[in-house]
C-alpha cells in the first residue's frame, strides 16, 4: 500500500506552513525500515528522480520491510533562488549549512550502556531509538525555540530515526558520482555501485548520514568497552547523484538500481533476486585523504581536469587567467597542478573565482573498494 500525506516542518512570514510531501510505503513482511530523502540543498534535485524511479520499482517489487520516501525535503531552499541560480545550500538567515542541523547529543550513550549492558539485543534497539526519538522531541519543543533549519532538521530526523536505513540524496557543484560510506559497513557498500567511495569515521557533525549512523555505532563501540560485541544496528548514506541543476529521469534508473541492489541485500525483499547491476571499478580512499584544493589567487578558472579520471601528480588540473590587464605584461597565467596522484570528484561551478575558492575535491591514496 503507497499512501502520501502532508507534513508541517516550519512556517513562512505570512504564517501560512511550510510542507512536504511524504510518501509510506507499508511493506508486506518483516524487512528492514527504510527512510529515503532527497533535495534538502535546494540546487540538488537529482535525487528527485531518483526517488520517482524507486517509486516505479517498489510497485513492481512490493518491499518487505516499511519504507519512506522524501522528495523536495526542503521547500526553503528549492525556492532560494538569485536569477537563474538556485542558492539553496544555506539558511539564508543564519548561514549555516541546511545538511548540518540535525542533532545528536553523545551524552546519552554513556549511562544507557550502564543501564541496559546485559539487555537482549532486541531490547537494545528499541529502548535506544526511544532514547533517540525522546531526545528529538524536547529538542524540537525547546522553551529557548530553535532556528527554522533545524526545525525543519528535526522533523526530518524524526521520521529517519524510526528506520534501519537511511538514504541521504544529494549532488555536488560539477560532480561524479559518489558515497560517503561509514567504515563499518564498507563491505555493504559495494551493492550501489558508485564508482568513488569516501570512507567516514564516526563522528558527528550535524549531516543527516552522521546523525543516523553516529548514535548506533557509538554505542556499539561503548558496549565493546564492557567486553560485550553488539553490530551497529542502522546503516546510514550519504549518496551524491553528479552535478548540481541537473536532472535526468532516465540517468537517475542506474541509481536507483544500485540503491535496489543494496537494498535487496540487506533484506528488503526475500528469497528471490530482483536486481543485480553491471559492476563498474569502484575506488575508495578515507575521509582524511580526501582533500581540496583552493585556489592560490583570484581570476578566471579553466579547470582541465575531468572528474572520475585518475589524474597524475604534475598533470595540468587548472588554468588560473588575470583578464584584468589585457595588453599588458601583468596579464598572466598560471598552470596549477597537484603534487600527488588523485582522483578528483568534484569542482567548483563557477569560472570566475575569489582567491581562496575551493576549486577542487579529490580522492589520494586510493584503494580498490
Amino acid at each position: 500500500m503507497i499512501a502520501t500525506e502532508k507534513m508541517k516542518v516550519g512556517e513562512q512570514p505570512t504564517g501560512n506552513p511550510m510542507e512536504i510531501s511524504v510518501i509510506r510505503i507499508q511493506g508486506s513482511g518483516n524487512g528492514p525500515r527504510v527512510y529515503i530523502q532527497a533535495n534538502v540543498h535546494g540546487a540538488e534535485v537529482q535525487g528527485n528522480a531518483v526517488i520517482y524511479q524507486l517509486l516505479e520499482f517498489f510497485r513492481q517489487h512490493p518491499p518487505e520491510g516499511d519504507v519512506v520516501l522524501v522528495p523536495l525535503a526542503n521547500p526553503m531552499g528549492i525556492n532560494q533562488k538569485s536569477g537563474e541560480f538556485t542558492l539553496g545550500r544555506f539558511d539564508p538567515v543564519t548561514g549555516v549549512n541546511w545538511n548540518r542541523q540535525y542533532h545528536f547529543d553523545a551524552s546519552l550513550i554513556a549511562p544507557f550502556c550502564e543501564e541496559y549492558r546485559h539487555a537482549e539485543e532486541t531490547v537494545i534497539r528499541e529502548a535506544f531509538r526511544g532514547q533517540l526519538r525522546q531526545h528529538l522531541h524536547e529538542r524540537l519543543n525547546s522553551p529557548w525555540g530553535l532556528t527554522c533549519g533545524q526545525h525543519l532538521a528535526i522533523n526530518l530526523q524524526l521520521m529517519a530515526v524510526e528506520a534501519d536505513i537511511v538514504l541521504d540524496l544529494h549532488t555536488g557543484p560539477i560532480s561524479a558520482r559518489h558515497l560517503y560510506v561509514p567504515e563499518y559497513a564498507r563491505e555493504r557498500a559495494r551493492y550501489f555501485n558508485i564508482p568513488l567511495n569516501i570512507l567516514i569515521p564516526s563522528d558527528f557533525s550535524g549531516a543527516m548520514d552522521e546523525a543516523s549512523f553516529s548514535p548506533w555505532w557509538q554505542l556499539s563501540e561503548a558496549f565493546a568497552k564492557f567486553g560485550r560485541p553488539l553490530p551497529v544496528m542502522v546503516d546510514a548514506f550519504t549518496i551524491e547523484l553528479g552535478s548540481q541543476e541537473k536532472l535526468n529521469v532516465q540517468a537517475a534508473r542506474e541509481d536507483a538500481l544500485g540503491i535496489c541492489q543494496y537494498l535487496q541485500h540487506q533484506g528488503l525483499w526475500s528469497a528471490t533476486q530482483v536486481v543485480e547491476c553491471e559492476p563498474v571499478t569502484q575506488h575508495a580512499c578515507y575521509l582524511k585523504d580526501y582533500k581540496a584544493f583552493f585556489s592560490p589567487a583570484g581570476g578566471q578558472v579553466e579547470y582541465h581536469a575531468a572528474v572520475n579520471q585518475p589524474l597524475a601528480a604534475g598533470e595540468p588540473l587548472v588554468t588560473l587567467w588575470h583578464f584584468n590587464a589585457l595588453a599588458s605584461e601583468a596579464c598572466e597565467r598560471r598552470d596549477l597542478a597537484l603534487h600527488c596522484d588523485a582522483i578528483p570528484v568534484l569542482h567548483f561551478a563557477s569560472a570566475s573565482v575569489n582567491q581562496g575558492t575551493e576549486l577542487y575535491k579529490v580522492m589520494t591514496n586510493t584503494f580498490p573498494l
